[in-house]
């Protein structure tokens, strides 16, 4: 073996804590940002988010000032003004080629900086509002019963045993959202005594019968094991209810059938094994497209699919002159500052473990300029999606023209990873609706005239053919893709059958009429 030194040149990328930092923070969402934030707040002490009391000196609408005043500031937030429109995003540098960033470690100096004041200033505090003229959705949310309450109240009026009582109130405890018990008693019974068959044995009796009880409350439905159960407990307490209904003895035996026939309305089928004529079926079907499948569906907490909005778009002006407004949500913005009071007591006092303190109100500051800088771009990534979109903003989703993220990527400067990033899980609120921002981008279908159309106007127009189509009649997806090529698009039969099972809209054979 023969020793020897030889010199390579090679180059790789390193990613600084802090930049690392900036990524991750970037691709959040609104909600894992939030959790972000409290981690921090709970591991940093040098980090605090403003009271409602502090004075409000470094919020945005001051920003500008700040930047002019002292032009040193490490973290000033300069967004784009939120009254001018999309065209004047401010121009970016490239991504690929970032400034000199600092270690975790500091200059060495613990003196506060402009930068050390809260961010976020002018978000206002979470409040409610009291009156009777405005009411918020997550307000009336929060104040919805939920479904295991509205079954105790119930169940209180209920005669029952200690046993029987608590019994159902276990097994109102193991429902799922939508109301179904999706354990078998057997499993219910066993989990609660794993080793004593006897127990067991017992246990499953009291659940039969309490199970019985659950099925019997309102809403119709609640405690059943599969959706053939839920609809014939519906089915039943309607015959109740109305004991001259011809239809519900036929829609019952509808149900006991294999799921699928009825899922494919397979009448002939269907009145073969349930011994019944062809209009009978047909209208035991359209009776149980009326009911509910999910009986706990009215008692989902609301508050839990609100989408809160990152950005808001507003229209300005009228005609020729109609622009848009794009800027952030200031309810979805943080009000983090250093604490000022142990910044000075660390510039004033060096003793042991100073070092490590400094370190950490390093950490403090650029985490607060990493949260400015994933703002300023989604800012920036918005303003330039509502500016190539414009069409989309006045007239909907029908002129939605294509859009691929290297566009966005080449125009701001940002490598096409960045902008992915950005419109993932993050909302825009525009004048017809809140959308994902990856909602914007859509891929191009060539046109007759040699042009192209975006994907999500094409899906938009298969959603218009089909709200207009003669029920008894359905459009197939070859007729739809003849009535696209009338509009001048090719979308073959195959793209409009992806295209309608992304919309979940039904095939021809199930949306026709009975």
């Amino acid at each position: 073996m023969k020793q020897g030194l030889s010199l390579r040149v090679s180059q790789h990328l390193a990613l600084t804590p802090q930049l690392q930092q900036s990524i991750r923070l970037l691709q959040l969402s609104t909600l894992e940002l939030g959790q972000e934030i409290q981690q921090m707040l709970d591991e940093n002490p040098f980090l605090e988010v403003q009271g409602d009391d502090a004075p409000e000196e470094f919020g945005i609408a001051t920003s500008d000032a700040r930047a002019q005043d002292d032009g040193e500031s490490e973290s000033a937030y300069e967004p784009a003004p939120a009254a001018e429109a999309t065209s004047s995003t401010p121009a970016s540098e490239p991504e690929g080629e970032p400034e000199e960033a600092p270690s975790w470690e500091g200059d060495g100096t613990t003196e506060t900086v402009a930068d050390d004041g809260e961010w976020g200033g002018d978000a206002p505090a979470a409040r409610r509002d009291t009156g009777d003229e405005e009411v918020d959705a997550t307000d009336l949310a929060r104040g919805s019963e939920s479904l295991p309450s509205w079954l105790h109240r119930q169940a209180l009026s209920l005669r029952l045993s200690e046993t029987d009582r608590m019994a159902l109130r276990f097994l109102i405890e193991s429902l799922n959202d939508d109301g179904y018990l999706e354990d078998s008693l057997e499993e219910l019974a066993r989990g609660l005594a794993p080793d004593d068959l006897e127990q067991q044995e017992e246990l499953q009796h009291r659940f039969t019968v309490a199970l019985r009880l659950l099925q019997s409350l309102d809403p119709p439905g609640v405690g059943a094991r599969n959706l053939a159960e839920c609809l014939m407990l519906q089915l039943r307490a309607m015959q109740d209810t109305s004991p001259g209904n011809a239809v519900c003895p036929i829609a019952i035996k509808v149900c006991q059938q294999p799921i699928d026939l009825l899922a494919k309305r397979d009448v002939r089928r269907l009145a073969q094994l349930c011994g019944g004529s062809d209009a009978e079926v047909k209208s035991a079907i359209a009776l149980i497209t009326r009911l509910e499948p999910k009986p706990g569906r009215r008692f989902i907490d609301v508050e839990r699919n609100i989408v809160v909005p990152d950005v808001i778009v507003t229209q300005v002006g009228r005609g020729p002159r109609m622009n848009f407004r794009v800027q952030l949500n200031p309810d979805v913005m943080p009000r983090l500052r250093v604490h000022d009071v142990y910044a000075g007591a660390l510039k004033a006092h060096r003793g042991e473990g100073h070092q490590a303190l400094q370190q950490r109100l390093q950490e403090a500051r650029w985490f607060i300029k990493n949260i400015q800088q994933r703002f300023d771009t989604i800012l920036r990534v918005s303003s330039a999606i509502v500016e190539r979109q414009r069409n989309f903003f006045i007239h909907g989703e029908l002129a939605m023209r294509p859009l691929v993220l290297r566009e966005i990527a080449d125009e701001l400067g940002l490598h096409e990873s960045t902008i992915s990033r950005v419109t993932t899980a993050k909302y825009m609120a525009t004048p017809f609706g809140t959308f994902e921002l990856k909602y914007f981008f859509g891929s191009a279908l060539g046109t007759e005239t040699g042009g192209n159309a975006s994907s999500t106007a094409v899906r938009a127009l298969i959603r218009q053919f089909v709200a207009a189509e003669n029920a008894n009649k359905p459009l197939s997806d070859s007729q739809i893709s003849e009535l696209l090529k009338e509009q001048g698009i090719e979308c073959a039969r195959r793209t409009v059958a992806k295209y309608r099972e992304a919309l979940r809209i039904a095939p021809a054979n199930l949306r026709k009429a009975l």
